[in-house]
């Protein structure tokens, strides 16, 4: 088998460069595409991205790639997504108006105010991993440090979604999650130092060794 394909969808919502270069490190082979056309024949699809919710979900919308999103997803093409890619796998966000993929049962919150907390969440912070067994963390300690930058963070309505954890004041959010073909983070693995890095060779070695799109996930409908 050759270098793992991977597509990384473009849609001027920042942190290209660096997500892609990461992934190359890890051995991948990639191809930033601004159009859905031929998204099935990629072994699997990266949404990175910088920004608010309305206009990223504004940008997939108008360059069409709402709805081949969901259908990669859907037939179990792996799927990596990595911060507001993680947020645009909801529902819908309180930071606007737009409805959200759909993909992740659930909603986006803004972090609660309390005193001396900082608002965005930028910076380093330890993670908890809550699927100690997911493939997403081989290799990568519980309690490794990464990379975030929000103020808004994701809340599934199914727990079983949540594969790590980080705390923020007396908060508990959502750092990553993952089920079946699909991984999210919402910190940025590319900017988290080497337990980054092996991330994004885990989620490479798990597209390399994964049968073609065999592990299906059920989406809501649009």
């Amino acid at each position: 088998m050759g270098a793992v394909r991977l597509a990384v969808i473009d849609y001027d919502a920042g942190n290209l460069h660096s997500a892609c270069k990461g992934l190359e490190h890890a051995g991948a082979e990639v191809h930033l595409i601004e159009s859905p056309a031929g998204l099935e024949k990629f072994d699997g699809v990266v949404l990175p991205g910088d920004g608010a919710f309305d206009p990223a979900m504004q940008q997939l919308q108008e360059r069409g790639f709402s709805e081949p999103i969901r259908e990669a997803v859907q037939r179990g093409q792996p799927f990596l997504g990595i911060c507001i890619g993680l947020q645009v796998l909801f529902e819908g966000s309180e930071e606007g108006v737009e409805p959200g993929l759909r993909i992740v049962p659930g909603r986006v919150r803004r972090f609660r105010s309390e005193m001396g907390l900082r608002i965005p969440h930028m910076g380093w912070n330890q993670l908890q991993f809550t699927q100690a067994n997911s493939p997403l963390w081989s290799g990568i300690p519980d309690g490794a440090w990464a990379y975030f930058v929000h103020s808004y963070h994701g809340v599934p309505s199914d727990p079983s979604w949540v594969a790590a954890t980080v705390q923020h004041g007396t908060q508990t959010v959502v750092a990553a999650i993952a089920r079946g073909t699909l991984w999210a983070t919402q910190f940025h693995p590319e900017k988290s130092g080497p337990h980054g890095l092996k991330m994004l060779q885990n989620f490479v070695t798990f597209v390399a060794q994964r049968d073609p799109f065999p592990s299906l996930i059920s989406v809501q409908s649009a």
